[in-house]
């Protein structure tokens, strides 16, 4: 199953819909794109909505650090949304999850921009 995005503007803040595998090759290249697409566009606040997304691999993890940093040298801040328990344990394991602002429900995500 390959990866899908959609973007959606909430209060200012851009929320990224992902669904399927964030893996080496397609599912992190479609997150890289849409993230400088969208930084690019001028949208700063993002938030990932990773409901939908049932695996991650070490590629994926790099790019979702890669679109973290990428958002706070221009300038923006990215947030996570719902994760699911796999990706939520991988980001325990690999202590990312210190790294990230990981929000459980899209209110609270939206809310958390100042």
């Amino acid at each position: 199953m390959t990866m899908k995005v959609g973007s959606r503007q909430v209060d200012g803040v851009t929320i990224v819909d992902c669904s399927g595998r964030i893996t080496l090759g397609e599912g992190s290249v479609i997150l890289r794109d849409t993230v400088r697409d969208l930084l690019g566009k001028g949208n700063k606040k993002i938030v990932l909505n990773l409901k939908d997304v049932n695996y991650i691999d070490s590629s994926g993890i790099g790019e979702l650090v890669s679109a973290f940093t990428t958002t706070k040298n221009q300038g923006g801040e990215l947030k996570l949304l719902n994760l699911t328990k796999k990706v939520n344990d991988l980001l325990q394991i690999t202590k990312l999850y210190t790294v990230f602002d990981v929000k459980d429900d899209e209110a609270s995500a939206v809310k958390s921009f100042k």
